[in-house]
């Protein structure tokens, strides 16, 4: 255990505690991501200006709230997202969730990469193939040292997007009149609310599982609450400002496409490498965690393979990324309200990993999933948020009628 600096298979020490200004930029590092500005630029073309900042600040305080509870709970126990379902869905129950957010996490790379080496190749005319190669293997390299090198990349990364991308959406919204020219833009095809914001909590509903995986390394709850807020109510807002104003001034939500209109090839080429490596590395390294419970293998190794899958199914997951999106928005929320519930109720249980024990498979986790999917799927509102309510609650009153019962089998 003293050489898995990741501590995939149990609890990060205090030794091993981060600060709050580096897990910051750690989590900064993954809501700075093109796809949240590609949902902000259909926002921002599908709503009036108003409802567009109230859907944005909704559905990311929404999601601030979802991830705070995870990132409490992860920084409190000092165990990563998969080390937790142990307690809620049993030991080898919590294969099902590291499999869904292990394999979606590998996925997500793969979309980032062909992100970065579409819009590249457009602009510079380099092989795509060629692109995509050398993306993956680079973004994968670094995910082999670890926490480390997350807050190394992200410490560069996120201070040269938000000043880059922030200098560039400045010019683009100056070019169509400021913001009075942005406020008399009229929707062509309006979008409703309630799916404005299913858009914005759907759209980074996976990632913001995986929260207790990197603020287990804070140093106390209540900073890894605060470093959860201002990642996701704060910078992913701004992701979703950069695309709406993009979007509405030039057509392209993509901060860097619209860097490339203005001519600003290399910083755009920069802002948007480092824009979907930070993101990519650690979905990646949330991905090694997920297998790591499942097989007991060392998690940098397994993310090291997971990003050469990743890189090689790039195109295939980019051209399926719409339906990608829509099965994330509702199979991915009920495993952290499941979590969440799970602490709530046991709260006691998650203080001695070393000597706790766990079900094998607790069946009232796995229906719990279902329930919480098909409540997301069928019920009216906003899609995630029904998902995490309905598979907290069920699991709760599932899981304390499967104890009920199991009471005389035991006196017997």
């Amino acid at each position: 255990m003293a050489a898995d600096n990741n501590y995939s298979l149990g609890p990060v020490p205090s030794a091993a505690r981060k600060g709050v200004l580096s897990l910051t930029m750690v989590m900064l590092g993954l809501t700075f991501f093109s796809a949240s500005m590609w949902t902000g630029g259909t926002l921002g073309t599908g709503l009036p200006f108003n409802d567009f900042f109230l859907a944005v600040l909704i559905g990311n305080l929404l999601l601030g709230i979802y991830t705070s509870f995870l990132g409490y709970i992860g920084a409190s126990s000092g165990l990563s997202t998969h080390l937790l379902a142990r307690y809620s869905f049993g030991l080898k129950g919590s294969w099902l969730p590291s499999l869904i957010l292990g394999g979606t996490q590998v996925g997500w790379f793969g979309v980032g990469v062909a992100m970065f080496a579409l819009p590249v190749q457009k602009a510079t005319g380099i092989d795509t193939t060629i692109l995509i190669a050398v993306a993956g293997l680079a973004m994968t390299a670094t995910v082999y040292f670890g926490i480390k090198a997350l807050m190394i990349l992200s410490a560069i990364a996120v201070p040269a997007i938000a000043l880059l991308g922030g200098y560039s959406v400045l010019e683009a919204v100056d070019s169509v009149g400021g913001i009075e020219g942005l406020q008399a833009i009229t929707p062509k095809e309006p979008l409703d609310f309630s799916v404005a914001l299913a858009l914005v909590v759907g759209s980074f509903i996976s990632a913001g599982t995986l929260t207790a995986d990197f603020v287990r390394f804070g140093r106390s709850p209540k900073a890894a609450v605060i470093v959860t807020m201002v990642a996701f109510f704060i910078g992913n807002s701004l992701m979703f400002i950069f695309g709406a104003a993009g979007s509405a001034a030039t057509g392209q939500s993509d901060i860097s496409e619209v860097m490339m209109m203005q001519g600003l090839l290399i910083p755009a080429i920069i802002v948007l490498g480092l824009n979907i490596w930070t993101t990519n590395d650690n979905a990646l390294y949330a991905s090694g965690l997920g297998f790591a419970n499942i097989t007991g293998w060392s998690s940098k190794h397994l993310a090291v393979a997971n990003g050469i899958i990743g890189t090689l199914c790039a195109l295939w997951l980019y051209n399926n990324f719409v339906g990608w999106l829509t099965f994330l928005s509702a199979a991915i929320p009920p495993i952290g309200g499941i979590i969440i519930a799970d602490f709530l109720r046991h709260r006691e249980r998650y203080k001695d990993f070393a000597n706790a024990e766990f079900a094998t498979v607790n069946w009232a986790a796995i229906a719990g999933v279902a329930i919480g999917i098909a409540a997301g799927h069928f019920l009216p509102g906003i899609v995630p948020l029904n998902a995490v309510i309905g598979g907290a609650l069920s699991y709760l009153i599932l899981d304390a009628l499967q104890a009920r019962l199991a009471k005389p089998a035991q006196a017997v």
